[in-house]
């Protein structure tokens, strides 16, 4: 079904009951008796007589009776309701669920059980209360050994709640961590699923994972390069051995087409790698890896985000994953002596794109007109700080990876460039404007093989420029 039921509405002998208070949840129409009603009935289905049946009746326990479904979806869907979210707090739905979860081989009851707690985890008081039960977390990480994926996706859906939680993230951070198997079932995920909405949550846990504990991270990156003590048995399934950054990459190549969001959580997680050497070298160090790092994040940034024929203001959308895309590619391009598959012919593709983005970059950060609203210029205000402060992110990577390429150039590349274009006139003045002051000495060097290829363009440079023909 596209969405869950809407909750019942009281019948007739039950609006007599509101009448005096009785049966409403808070300040709802929804009836409390017939919740009672499901609930119990869920007690029913995890009760031991029904739970001890023979082989036989694995397959009718597989699956999940129509009127039964229809009521705990509509359960699903109250849940969203803080008041009835609260009543079943009361009520010890959690558990019952836990009971569900622990007992039942029914993927779509557990998919629905997951999800009422996803619901309830989203107010902050059951949020607490669902973390600080032990055995309901260890159960609920256990749905991540499952092999539903709408289950996985209601799981991973209710764990971002709870690590978006700053009171309680901690908590669910060390129970994952007490649990290496979640890290190959991750993996399994990233590298195995086509379920596109699974990925970007399972990638959105990951990136909060990693944003939350840098420990975690570290042993993660650590576990794919640990190989089994012991080989494995000639009667035995050898087990594989995830790597992270490949998984990842599988995961982003997956979403790319369809998700737009979802490939931005996968480029964060890879620019969170990053920021720790154990995660560059884990790009790096493995010419594959490497190599297919590379290839997809040059592929996006050279085909795909802010291209020519695109509207200045297409960077507005696309800053956040630039940033992201353009860290990892500068962290590898700073180990290019040790990598074969870094071809020199690429550079001036890149510094193409980056002079765009900050051309771009120009426009998108120009004053809007202004309003006759105050309010709306307020808000315009804001908007604008919270734009500014992710675009200065993203000059900032783009200025240090640009120098990086500058550094390198040769007077071969750059007679290049100038022909096809990468090096006119306006590009360079472009990059003179945002590297200087910061980055003079790249410049001065970079003149001085401009002056032996184009020499008058390297004096008309100059000109513009004359703080720096006064420090050469």
């Amino acid at each position: 079904m596209d969405r869950n039921p809407s909750p019942p509405l009281p019948s007739p002998d039950q609006d007599e009951e509101e009448g005096a208070g009785g049966d409403c949840i808070g300040s709802t129409v929804y009836s409390k008796h017939w919740l009672f009603g499901v609930l119990s009935g869920l007690i029913q289905i995890v009760s031991p007589e029904n739970t001890k049946s023979s082989s036989d009746d694995e397959e009718q326990q597989m699956e999940l009776d129509e009127e039964m479904e229809n009521e705990i979806c509509r359960v699903w869907d109250m849940s969203m309701d803080e008041d009835v979210a609260l009543f079943l707090q009361e009520f010890n739905a959690p558990d019952i669920f836990m009971g569900v979860l622990a007992k039942s081989k029914c993927p779509r009851l557990r998919e629905i059980c997951v999800g009422i707690l996803g619901n309830m985890a989203c107010f902050q008081e059951i949020c607490v209360s669902i973390s600080s039960d032990k055995n309901l977390g260890q159960v609920l990480l256990h749905c991540l050994y499952d092999s539903d994926p709408p289950t996985l996706l209601e799981i991973s859906r209710l764990l971002l709640t709870c690590l978006s939680q700053t009171e309680v993230a901690s908590v669910w951070v060390e129970r994952i961590r007490e649990y290496p198997a979640i890290y190959d079932s991750i993996c399994f995920i990233m590298s195995s699923s086509t379920n596109v909405d699974l990925l970007v949550k399972v990638g959105e846990v990951v990136d909060k994972l990693f944003d939350l504990d840098e420990k975690l991270m570290l042993e993660w990156i650590r576990n794919g390069a640990v190989q089994p003590l012991d080989p494995p048995q000639e009667d035995s399934e050898e087990q594989p051995v995830f790597k992270i950054v490949p998984c990842v990459l599988e995961a982003a190549k997956q979403v790319r087409s369809e998700n737009p969001e979802g490939l931005d959580v996968y480029m964060h997680i890879l620019q969170l790698l990053t920021t720790v050497d154990d995660g560059i070298q884990a790009i790096v160090q493995c010419p594959d890896t490497g190599k297919d790092t590379w290839n997809l994040l040059f592929d996006l940034v050279c085909h795909e985000f802010c291209q020519s024929d695109d509207p200045p203001i297409i960077l507005q959308e696309q800053k956040t994953v630039l940033a992201s895309v353009y860290s990892v590619l500068s962290a590898i391009y700073a180990s290019r002596a040790e990598q074969e598959y870094l071809k020199i012919e690429e550079d001036l593709p890149l510094i193409d794109s980056l002079i765009r983005v900050l051309q771009n970059m120009e426009h998108c950060q120009k004053k809007p007109e202004n309003s006759a609203d105050s309010n709306t210029e307020e808000k315009k205000k804001s908007d604008l700080t919270q734009d500014d402060f992710h675009l200065k992110i993203l000059k900032d990577i783009s200025c240090e990876f640009l120098s990086n390429i500058f550094q390198v150039l040769t007077k071969e590349t750059v007679a290049q460039g100038l022909k096809e274009g990468q090096l006119s006139k306006e590009k360079c003045s472009c990059v003179f404007q945002n590297l200087l002051p910061f980055y003079s000495p790249v410049i001065e060097d970079f003149l001085k093989i401009l002056h032996e290829v184009d020499k008058t363009l390297a004096d008309d440079l100059e000109k513009s420029f004359p703080t720096l023909k006064a420090q050469t």
